[in-house]
């Protein structure tokens, strides 16, 4: 399975920061914003990922990441012109799916553990498409999904004044082969973008949209406000002091994939010897 994160739009919500960064860059406690969904999908097994971005922001992307060989990966980059929503974005990225399935993350989604064997799983045997949700406080603010049977959507709606559940819909998905037909086929919406929640509804009225839940224990976080951003920084920065321990290292991550060996990663930490996340890597894989 291939992995896409979409990192474009104009980040409004974080003017005037974004005025001059793309918000996938930004900062999140010590490290680039895009490291967390990178990591989420290195963690699902995924290592040819493609980042979809604006046409102006996709050399420094290029910059930070580099084409991937260096954890063992294939990173490939998407600059798009004028938005046209995330269905625009898939049907642009036709040649890098061909045909595969795919898992899908919102860049500015931020996850912690999971159980990522379901990704595993979902290999071109598989057909449907699968949402991440999550049970939450305040329902309204969020597209929720009605499940019943655990699992089983009956319904979803965005930001409904009458929720029929507590359960939001979380920016990670997984698509079959049929992704990109489906993203051809839909229509604008009224704000002329081709909407990844359309593309969900054909799923759902063809009984091939199931869920998983993330447990109670699995923070989630969207970092698109400067509120929010600010709230997952802390929470981060608490959290790795309290368990030593760093959330959305890209590096280790590939290492504990086996992407990469211990020789490299090491070799990867000499790099960035003089920062506190080059030492830590040194630190745990001397």
């Amino acid at each position: 399975m291939k992995g896409i994160i979409l990192a474009g739009g104009y980040g409004t919500r974080l003017l005037p920061i974004t005025k001059y960064l793309n918000k996938h860059l930004i900062p999140v406690c010590d490290k680039p914003m895009i490291y967390y969904p990178l990591s989420t999908l290195l963690k699902m097994g995924i290592n040819e990922i493609l980042i979809v971005t604006n046409s102006k922001d996709k050399k420094y992307f290029s910059t930070l990441l580099g084409d991937g060989r260096e954890l063992g990966c294939s990173f490939r980059y998407l600059g798009q012109g004028l938005p046209s929503g995330t269905g625009g974005a898939f049907i642009n990225a036709n040649k890098f799916i061909n045909n595969d399935n795919v898992a899908v993350i919102l860049g500015d989604n931020i996850y912690g553990e999971f159980d990522y064997e379901i990704s595993k799983k979902f290999t071109k045997a598989q057909s449907g498409a699968i949402i991440y949700a999550k049970k939450v406080e305040f329902p309204h603010r969020y597209g929720i999904a009605e499940l019943i049977s655990g699992n089983k959507v009956v319904s979803i709606e965005e930001k409904p004044v009458l929720p029929k559940s507590n359960y939001a819909i979380t920016g990670l998905y997984l698509f079959d082969e049929m992704l990109v037909p489906l993203s051809k086929a839909i229509k604008q919406s009224e704000r002329g973008e081709y909407e990844i929640t359309d593309i969900i509804k054909y799923y759902l009225s063809n009984n091939q949209l199931s869920s998983e839940l993330l447990s109670e224990n699995c923070f989630w976080f969207d970092a698109g406000t400067i509120s929010s951003l600010e709230t997952v920084s802390s929470y981060i920065q608490v959290f790795q002091n309290s368990n030593k321990v760093k959330i959305g290292c890209i590096e280790e991550v590939a290492y504990q994939q086996g992407f990469i060996t211990k020789k490299q990663i090491k070799k990867i930490a000499e790099k960035l010897v003089t920062s506190e996340y080059g030492q830590y890597l040194l630190d745990k894989y001397e």
